[in-house]
């Protein structure tokens, strides 16, 4: 397959490539585009067969649901049904938005797009490449992120040219994504709302508008169950490297990871840590996320910092830990399953 590469600038939407890019969808093809978050992999989301094609193209297990990207509120009741007074309450505070809510699917949705589920996660992104491309194609497009499954998410278009070219129909270069981890996801489908997948919209955030929100015991541990949502079970945002994470105290954590470094003195290294420690380690590549309590710097250049690694050859990753407190809940369980849960607590 041919896939054909554009450009469009996000502030002057190129509407011949939109339209086009809507008709590709509409007749079953597969088109990568930019959101706030990561790049997404979208097809038409009533259409059973493009789901398929989704899975086949990422190499992505079949029973992983995908998200259904809308474009106006409400057409969140074309999606899903019974859908609760809470919905509605998050939609107004963070909608358009990183925020995906999960509820029960309507009759029309093909359960290829939900993984075989009797619920559906939706998505109303603010990107307007995005927007433009939902209205352009009639809608409804289902989109996990636009990787090889269990790679790193894409936050720029030549990160999915590198996994998915010759495998879909189009990409839609929209320039970096902002924010560089994918959505919050909720779920609404039964009793107290839950988070099971923690994004740019915090726990703190959510409880502002509904109360008491839970998170998912799995957020932090391997899930051996069928998974509710996309990047519950499978090893996910993962390097080609062995991947290991540091916990505790922050002299005990350098004092270990220098020793690992030591050790596999002929292997290709890496370590990953805050500004205030970067010049403690001597490996093949030593890259800062920024200060240790930021994690929305360190969250948008994770990804990219994963695949540069894949580009150097590295054989081991050391990876300090930071904090889990606010969006930095997030960041730590997205390296938490980049690394395989493989962590070293003090």
């Amino acid at each position: 397959m041919n896939t054909v590469f554009v450009k469009t600038d996000p502030e002057r939407i190129d509407e011949k490539i939109m339209a086009e890019a809507g008709r590709v969808i509409k007749e079953g093809g597969l088109v990568a585009f930019p959101t706030e978050t990561v790049y997404g992999l979208g097809g038409d989301a009533f259409r059973a067969e493009s789901s398929k094609k989704i899975y086949a193209a990422k190499g992505r297990p079949s029973d992983n649901p995908l998200i259904v990207h809308i474009a106006k509120a409400e057409d969140a009741g074309k999606a899903g049904k019974d859908i609760p007074d809470s919905f509605w309450l998050l939609a107004d505070a963070f909608w358009p938005g990183p925020l995906t809510m999960i509820v029960k699917k309507s009759e029309a949705m093909p359960p290829e797009t939900t993984g075989g589920l009797d619920t559906v996660a939706i998505r109303f992104p603010s990107h307007p490449v995005a927007a433009a491309l939902i209205e352009a194609s009639g809608g409804f497009i289902a989109a996990p992120s636009a990787n090889a499954s269990g790679r790193p998410s894409p936050t720029e278009a030549r990160h999915v040219r590198e996994d998915l070219d010759g495998r879909i129909d189009m990409i839609i270069d929209g320039g970096s994504c902002n924010i560089g981890l994918e959505s919050t996801i909720v779920d609404l489908s039964t009793g107290r709302p839950q988070i099971l997948r923690p994004g740019f919209i915090t726990k703190e955030m959510l409880e502002d508008v509904l109360g008491e929100v839970e998170l998912d015991p799995t957020l932090f541990k391997p899930s051996a169950g069928r998974p509710k949502a996309p990047g519950m079970r499978y090893r996910h945002y993962a390097p080609k490297g062995d991947m290991r994470i540091f916990r505790g105290d922050t002299e005990k954590i350098c004092a270990r990871i220098c020793e690992e470094l030591k050790a596999n003195e002929g292997s290709r290294t890496a370590v990953i840590c805050a500004d205030d420690t970067k010049d403690k380690y001597a490996a093949d590549m030593v890259v800062s996320l920024g200060a240790r309590d930021d994690a929305k710097g360190a969250a948008a250049a994770v990804y990219g910092i994963l695949r540069d690694f894949d580009s150097e050859g590295i054989e081991k990753i050391y990876c300090e830990g930071f904090s889990e407190e606010g969006y930095g809940l997030a960041l730590m369980n997205r390296l938490y399953k980049a690394s395989g849960f493989n962590v070293e607590k003090d």
